[in-house]
């Protein structure tokens, strides 16, 4: 299946990935080969750097592996396709502008007949691709919208957010694998449901944890993080862990709220 990396910190961090290798630690190096992306928070905007094209191939993965950039909050993805080809339209994470900032999106799992179980509730958003999971980020999206069109400005209060963006995992997990990570500009949500572990080279069935969150400096081949001083909190979510130490396995239909390197909220279903 897909893979998930996320990153909340207090201070900026370099990361350093190539994510081939760190697909690899999944067990999905035979099948994630249908594109990559990483997105990077810089204040309210995000740097997306995304291929439908697998990350063995590309040279921005070398570039990204020696020079790294520089966030507080990070999202990656490398895609296994169940729908939509391999497209750059098709390939994750996903952005939007909402309230005055960009909103970032990525999923891991299969959602069956989205559209008709859950249809839209306005026009506002719209999947530009074929998958499953953008059409997710749209329903979320529109969801949301109302808390970041309201007159008062500024960020809705993390309770109100957390309610829609727990809802709506609550309805995506009824379709199928649903974990996922979104992020708003001030929080990193982490939505951990089931996904389908490799065994012996084939994906096996559904089953918990969907993610993992990490307290760890050590990460495993593919990734390394320069941390600027030893005082910076940080958070660190994947789809397995990365290390044999230093992670906790989510519960199925947990969501946690990350906010500077800090858990800020947390519910379950």
């Amino acid at each position: 299946m897909c893979e998930l990396f996320g990153v909340s910190t207090s201070e900026p961090v370099r990361l350093f990935c190539n994510l081939d290798e760190f697909a690899k630690h999944g067990g999905a190096s035979h099948a994630n080969r249908s594109g990559w992306g990483v997105a990077y928070y810089q204040d309210n905007d995000v740097l997306l750097i995304r291929e439908a094209l697998p990350a063995a191939k590309s040279p921005w993965i070398g570039f990204l592996e020696t020079h790294g950039l520089t966030s507080q909050c990070t999202i990656c993805h490398v895609r296994f396709a169940t729908r939509g080809a391999p497209s750059i339209v098709n390939t994750h994470p996903f952005r939007r502008e909402l309230g005055g900032r960009m909103h970032v999106f990525a999923h891991n799992g299969g959602l069956r007949a989205i559209e008709d179980e859950l249809p839209f509730e306005s026009e506002q958003y719209r999947p530009v691709g074929q998958t499953d999971s953008e059409y997710a980020f749209c329903l979320l999206l529109q969801r949301l919208a109302p808390l970041w069109q309201t007159p008062q400005s500024g960020v809705p209060a993390l309770a109100d957010r957390m309610a829609i963006v727990a809802r709506t995992a609550s309805d995506l997990r009824k379709l199928g694998a649903a974990n996922f990570l979104y992020a708003d500009g001030d929080v990193l949500f982490a939505h951990s449901d089931r996904r389908r572990f490799d065994v012996d080279g084939e994906f096996g069935e559904l089953r918990a944890p969907g993610l993992c969150l990490g307290d760890t400096r050590e990460l495993v081949k593919g990734m390394d993080i320069k941390w600027p001083v030893t005082e910076t909190a940080g958070i660190l979510v994947a789809s397995v862990p990365l290390t044999d130490t230093g992670w906790t396995p989510l519960d199925e239909g947990t969501v946690v709220a990350l906010r500077d390197g800090d858990e800020v909220a947390r519910t379950m279903p």
